[in-house]
């Protein structure tokens, strides 16, 4: 993608039972966004028949080919136009009979491919084959487009895919619903792959099935370049060019132009090979006791907190800030577990803090902290050890010393000083099974779904970024049910409540606040049920303090997992065949050594 682009993304409620009707509606719609300009248009999933089909039977008069006669009157239009469209329909494999949920390229060429949802959602079993094509990014005139559909996009691994093949544009097509639009989940994806996402999405109601419309095309910072709420439309926007090395040597966030991406180059694919297992498509529980080796912990009911403040480069002063909010939040709040932000015993090396060993002086303090309030402390440090540096974490309890972490993934200013590490790390405590992170290590969406893989119930992330975090929503006129949000929300997307939802885990995110230095905050706990409203959370945005939360890692039956965050629905319903590209070039380059 070389050149400014004008995309359109198309909102249409399709007619079931009536193809022909809906067809000649959407060749005005996609005619009239040619029209005007648009080069790159899409339309929603299932566009041309609806979408809540009972069985192959009920929707097999409206199946066909691809390419077949719909996709000819497309390639007509795309011809004339000179434009590319993304048509959403369902599609039969003459050579099977199987039927799938299909986004088509078209272009002034002809079909150009095809995308058959691979992650199906409740509906499609009822008729439709999970697809077989995999996840394939086209080279256009136009620039580089991956599709996906729905459901899809709830897994970090299909973006993720696209986004490791160098695609400029992400075509999402859906029938999205139960959630005031654009998603969240739409907003995440475009934002940590640095790349455009032009989302179709139908509204209206079709057998009881309210859908959420909000159609839209979001930036590669995650922000919303043009909508459409309710009814028939279309939003236009005009697209900057990408630079095909945008994520390979850089990273980009700065804090005239934050964004969540982090670069490619700087991901750590040895460190991913989980990515390829499914544990969760068995009993949770009887998994992780398998050979009684590492059973899940009991789990309980807990209250978790995180505090957010501006750590300095004064190990006597950041002990005696932590301290205070340790007593403040265990007089008013009585936490199991609180969370402090990124380097905040020690502060950065890069801003002249010293580091320190562990044990040492700075660790020994946060035990006696955690010993005498009887609570896990978790807290970064600027760590030595030996004639290394690494940017690490402490988990101290009532216990003492639980255990450190350091971080995997390193950015710009820990670059200036600090080694990598080398091993996730999970504990088992009386809280559940905690994971740890440290900020940066959470935009790479690799890193939450290992430890989720894992068996983690809650993650412990404490942070220092200065990467716009959230966004607000003025609303939506979409009806939906209560308790659905609809109404305007300052707090619409946080990239970290998508963490937890997508990885069915409890996440406690303690970000560094410092408004002159750039540092955003926006910390806070969130809940692991991606699709529960009112959101399970608390915030605290733009100014030190802390937030709290209830959680809950119990179990209701002792044979079969029935908490959410034991259960890990989205995690049982991933595909990891289809994700090989995300760790084979860690064994090419094991491979190169070799030789």
């Amino acid at each position: 993608m070389t050149n400014q682009l004008k995309v359109a993304a198309v909102q249409f409620e399709p007619t079931m039972f009536r193809k022909h009707d809906n067809i000649d509606a959407l060749l005005r719609l996609v005619g009239q966004a040619a029209r005007e300009g648009a080069r790159l248009i899409t339309t929603p999933e299932m566009a041309t028949t609806g979408y809540c089909w009972v069985d192959r039977a009920e929707v097999s008069p409206y199946v066909e080919p691809v390419p077949g006669p719909t996709t000819t009157r497309f390639v007509e239009l795309a011809k004339q136009y000179g434009c590319y469209v993304v048509l959403g329909m369902p599609e039969v494999d003459p050579a099977t009979g199987l039927y799938y949920n299909s986004a088509v390229l078209i272009g002034p060429e002809g079909v150009l491919g095809c995308h058959r949802k691979t992650h199906p959602y409740i509906s499609e079993p009822k008729w439709a084959a999970p697809g077989n094509l995999g996840h394939q990014v086209f080279d256009t005139p136009i620039g580089r487009v991956g599709l996906l559909i729905c459901m899809d996009i709830h897994f970090i691994e299909t973006a993720r895919l696209l986004g490791v093949a160098g695609t400029d544009i992400i075509c999402h097509i859906s029938n999205w619903l139960a959630e005031r639009t654009p998603a969240p989940y739409w907003i995440s994806r475009a934002a940590e792959n640095d790349c455009y996402l032009i989302e179709s999405n139908r509204w209206g109601l079709e057998r009881g099935v309210q859908f959420s419309g909000g159609s839209c095309v979001i930036g590669r910072d995650g922000s919303i370049l043009a909508s459409v709420d309710s009814g028939d439309g279309i939003a236009y926007a005009e697209l900057e060019p990408v630079d095909r090395a945008r994520s390979q040597t850089t990273v980009p966030p700065q804090p005239s132009s934050p964004t969540v991406a982090a670069p490619f180059g700087r991901r750590r694919p040895d460190k991913y090979p989980e990515l390829m297992t499914n544990p969760f498509t068995w009993n949770s529980l009887d998994y992780f006791r398998l050979y009684n080796i590492a059973p899940l912990p009991p789990g309980r009911r807990s209250r978790v907190a995180t505090a957010q403040f501006n750590p300095s480069g004064s190990l006597a002063d950041n002990l005696a800030q932590i301290a205070r909010h340790v007593e403040c939040v265990m007089n008013a709040e009585h936490p199991s577990l609180i969370v402090f932000p990124e380097l905040s015993l020690t502060g950065s090396p890069s801003q002249g803090a010293p580091a320190e060993p562990i044990p040492g002086p700075a660790t020994d303090a946060l035990v006696r902290l955690a010993m005498q309030y009887g609570v896990y402390l978790v807290a970064g440090i600027a760590e030595q050890a030996q004639q290394h540096h690494f940017n690490g974490v402490v988990l101290a309890g009532p216990e003492g010393l639980v255990g450190t972490y350091r971080k995997l993934h390193l950015d710009d200013d820990d670059l200036a000083w600090a080694t990598p590490g080398e091993n996730w790390r999970t504990f088992d405590t009386p809280l559940g099974r905690l994971g740890i992170l440290t900020g940066y290590d959470a935009l790479f969406p690799e890193s939450c779904r290992v430890l989720a893989l894992a068996g983690c119930d809650l993650i412990a992330c404490p942070g220092a970024l200065k990467n716009r975090l959230s966004s607000g929503h003025p609303g939506s006129a979409v009806r939906q049910n209560f308790p659905i949000p609809t109404a305007a929300d300052p707090c619409h997307w946080h990239h970290f409540r998508v963490r937890a939802g997508e990885n069915n885990v409890y996440l406690a995110f303690s970000n560094r606040h410092d408004a002159q230095h750039g540092y955003v905050g926006q910390s806070g706990v969130f809940g692991p049920d991606t699709f529960e409203f009112p959101r399970r959370e608390s915030l605290v945005f733009d100014a030190e303090g802390y937030a709290v939360l209830d959680i809950d890692t119990t179990n209701l039956d002792t044979v079969y997992p029935t908490n959410v965050a034991r259960r890990k629905d989205l995690l049982m319903m991933r595909l990891p065949h289809h994700y090989t590209a995300l760790v084979e070039s860690a064994v090419r380059a094991q491979a190169a050594s070799a030789r």
